[in-house]
């Protein structure tokens, strides 16, 4: 499942190690990595990525391609244990707003068993999309190590 949510991302990857639910993935030049999971619910094509490195901070940062469409006007949150947090983004992905919010988000999936991710679908019916967190931590930490330096 790891792997197949691997394939959708562009370009060659290497994989640098599976963890549990989560793989650590280096990809194109300039490298780029990238901790990367799959929905629980089988057969969805969305899922959910941490850059190891994003921008000119070379912060953490969630991106997660959504398992269908959502309406663009309605509210996404993504929910880890009992901490939410209001994602932006578009009819198919969603992301964290800001740095702050990244790392608070990254913080509490260290410690986290599941996350899910819920907004309205374009017909405004609600949809989540869940992801186990078992090795995400290590995942995240891999893939850091994989493009230091």
């Amino acid at each position: 499942m790891i792997l197949a949510a691997a394939l959708l991302l562009a370009g060659e990857r290497t994989a640098i190690g599976v963890y549990d639910a989560w793989g650590a993935f280096r990809a194109g030049v300039p490298a780029r990595c990238y901790a990367i999971s799959a929905p629980v619910r089988s057969g969805s094509s969305g899922f959910a990525s941490i850059a190891a490195r994003f921008g000119a901070s070379r912060r953490p940062a969630l991106y997660v391609r959504l398992s269908r469409q959502r309406d663009p006007a309605a509210p996404v949150t993504l929910a880890i244990g009992e901490r939410r947090f209001v994602l932006t983004g578009n009819a198919r992905a969603v992301w964290s707003p800001d740095a702050a919010t990244d790392r608070a988000i990254v913080a509490a999936m260290r410690g986290a068993r599941s996350m899910s991710i819920s907004t309205l679908n374009r017909r405004g019916r609600p949809f989540a999309d869940s992801y186990a967190l078992g090795g995400a931590a290590t995942a995240i930490d891999a893939a850091t190590l994989g493009c230091a330096g």
